[in-house]
């Protein structure tokens, strides 16, 4: 763990016993006591990060609808590592100029987060049940089968939720 997360745990730690957090924790406000109280002091580097990620956001929620009524994400990104920074470059699917290549990495990327999501997932309720066996275990399915169908009928086709 670096330094910098080592510094973070440790007011956050603070902040859980001066705030009497009652083990939930909203970043923004952990963040804002931190910076109040002069134990988070952001450089150059912070505020540049900080922007780029506003900027990924907005590309992330970046959608529109296509000719038949689909509507999908515009804008895409291929993580990459050059040393030790990890970049991101993204792609709009509208623009012609954009390599096939860039799509087939994001995609593949993509699916690669989801499968790490629901490993992490799967191993936390594992985790969670183990801690807690006087309690039903929680059950969670990973086949999404039923859930990617349901999504694709047409929307007057779907069941009221």
């Amino acid at each position: 763990m670096s330094a910098y997360a080592n510094q973070v745990k440790e007011y956050v730690q603070r902040y859980q016993i001066e705030m009497d957090a009652n083990g939930m924790l909203d970043p923004h406000a952990v963040a804002e006591w931190a910076y109040r109280n002069g134990l988070h002091k952001p450089n150059r580097r912070t505020v540049i990060d900080a922007i780029a990620a506003d900027i990924a956001q907005v590309f992330r929620e970046e959608y529109r609808t296509d000719k038949s009524g689909q509507r999908y994400r515009a804008m895409h990104a291929v993580r990459s590592r050059t040393g030790n920074r990890t970049m991101s470059l993204w792609a709009d699917m509208d623009d012609e100029r954009a390599p096939r290549d860039h799509f087939v990495r994001s995609f593949a990327q993509r699916r690669q987060q989801i499968v790490g999501d629901c490993f992490q997932l799967m191993t936390d309720v594992d985790v969670y049940n183990s801690k807690c066996p006087a309690q039903q275990p929680i059950q969670i399915v990973l086949d999404f089968t039923n859930d990617i169908e349901e999504l694709r009928l047409p929307l007057n086709g779907r069941k009221a939720a």
